[in-house]
């Protein structure tokens, strides 16, 4: 059996590039017999830029319901909120912190991209790496799935735990693989960079259908007019929608962009309604879930009675060491 662990920050509903990036294949994944996953939602990793206690608990009813809505079975796996099991996160990362090295720490991405602003860096990001790997350890997690950015911070857990381990002089922590998927796809945002919420460059699926569309319409295109033939291969609009498409879909509208008389609205509206149809069943349950958040919580209250006694099991070697 493989334990597989990811993490989201309640940073904001999951957009296209999440969803396809990131969502659908963590589901797959833990569809596949032998696996089990743990799915949680890193609110307290959220603090160290967001604090607004409103704005967390939506961000967090949206990704949960975004989960949900994508099938991820919570019966087989675990899915909870890091905040409810803070107690246990929180104590391991105090152990975890005593024997990392401020070095480790000072070369972290996470804080050195932000370093030349000290003034902006909280305690709680230079930490970051220390509570990840709290998270990772405490469940005795062996896969972790993650983008090539954020390889460092597996690599800085695999130290952090060999380091308790031998210190312990026996295998108090699971020492948890990296995976890192070098075919992850790159979704473009509407300005053709990688999609990403900071940029506000994203396509919520997740809106009414009109205010889908006007993102939709916000796919920056060149100014090929409409009667002449557009490359396909260096369009937004085009990439976008065969990402979706099925093969004889994508070729039908490459031949539309080749043979000219059609035009990057033509496209967009044709973008619009393949992401209705492709996420229809998907709209649909998000807006069950969202508008009825009291089965949310149950389904994340049940994942943490669940997930509980692993995290106590694990804090409770860590404890034993120190004789605590």
């Amino acid at each position: 059996m493989m334990r597989i662990l990811t993490g989201i920050q309640s940073s904001g509903k999951p957009h296209l590039g999440n969803i396809l990036g990131a969502i659908l294949p963590a589901i797959e994944l833990s569809k596949k017999p032998g696996n089990e996953s743990f799915l949680f939602i890193a609110d307290l990793h959220t603090l160290t830029s967001l604090r607004d206690g409103e704005q967390i608990r939506s961000n967090t009813l949206s990704i949960a319901a975004a989960w949900l809505a994508f099938g991820f079975d919570t019966d087989k796996n675990y899915f909870y909120r890091q905040s409810k099991l803070a107690a246990y996160h929180t104590e391991l990362m105090w152990y975890l912190n005593c024997i990392t090295p401020f070095p480790m720490l000072a070369n972290a991405h996470s804080f050195k991209d932000k370093s030349a602003q000290m003034a902006q860096v909280n305690a709680g990001l230079f930490t970051y790496p220390v509570l990840q790997a709290a998270d990772i350890l405490l469940y005795d997690a062996e896969l972790i799935p993650v983008g090539k950015d954020q390889r460092q911070h597996i690599e800085m857990t695999r130290d952090i735990a060999g380091t308790f381990n031998r210190m312990a002089q026996k295998d108090i922590f699971v020492i948890p693989e990296a995976a890192i998927n070098e075919s992850v796809m790159t979704i473009p945002g509407v300005d053709g960079n990688k999609m990403s919420k900071s940029l506000n460059n994203y396509i919520d699926i997740f809106l009414p259908e009109k205010d889908l569309l006007k993102q939709i319409k916000k796919i920056e295109s060149d100014s090929t007019p409409l009667e002449d033939p557009k490359d396909p291969a260096t369009d937004i609009t085009f990439k976008l929608f065969s990402l979706l498409a099925s093969p004889e879909e994508t070729a039908e509208m490459h031949a539309n962009y080749i043979q000219g008389g059609y035009g990057y609205g033509h496209a967009k509206q044709a973008l619009h309604e393949m992401m209705l149809r492709y996420f229809k069943d998907a709209r649909e349950k998000f807006d069950f879930y969202i508008n009825n958040p009291d089965v949310i919580e149950e389904k994340l209250a049940e994942g943490e009675r669940k997930v509980e006694p692993i995290a106590k099991q694990t804090l409770g070697r860590a404890r034993e060491h120190f004789k605590f």
